[in-house]
């Protein structure tokens, strides 16, 4: 069985979610609520890319350093610039940059830069996930062996 791609993977989404860089945090997270999802994307006026804003973000740039949401824009918390993986990514090679980098979100963007969307690692199978951890350790081992 072939595995599916990361756009594949989100098929059936519902809308992007993203919000302008002068949007409080207090309102995507209000967004994100409604939208029942763990991320937000940081778009410019031409619907650039321009950063990525989690619920970890929220909860150690904003709530642990005690900042204001209401007057605090995602451009200061955002991670700017965020790692992204291309639509024909697999899901198992996407897990593996999860893993090694430490994400829980990956944008989906075009060679044009196009936003397809945001693979979550709640979109890989389990079977996906065991080989993006096989990969891992496969290489962990080539790490040592090398070091």
């Amino acid at each position: 069985m072939a595995e599916r791609t990361v756009l594949e993977s989100i098929k059936g989404q519902r809308l992007l979610i993203s919000a302008a860089p002068e949007t409080s945090v207090r309102e995507a997270a209000c967004i994100m609520t409604r939208a029942s999802c763990g991320s937000i994307l940081v778009t410019d006026t031409s619907g650039g890319l321009v950063g990525i804003v989690t619920e970890r973000d929220l909860m150690t740039r904003v709530i642990a350093k005690a900042l204001d949401p209401a007057s605090t824009t995602v451009a200061q918390v955002m991670t700017r610039n965020p790692h992204c993986v291309a639509p024909e990514m697999t899901v198992s090679a996407a897990v593996l940059v999860m893993i090694e980098r430490g994400f829980r979100h990956l944008p989906i963007l075009t060679k044009s830069n196009k936003i397809m969307g945001v693979f979550s690692v709640r979109d890989a199978l389990p079977r996906e996930i065991d080989t993006a951890e096989s990969m891992a350790e496969f290489h962990d081992q080539m790490n040592d062996a090398l070091g």
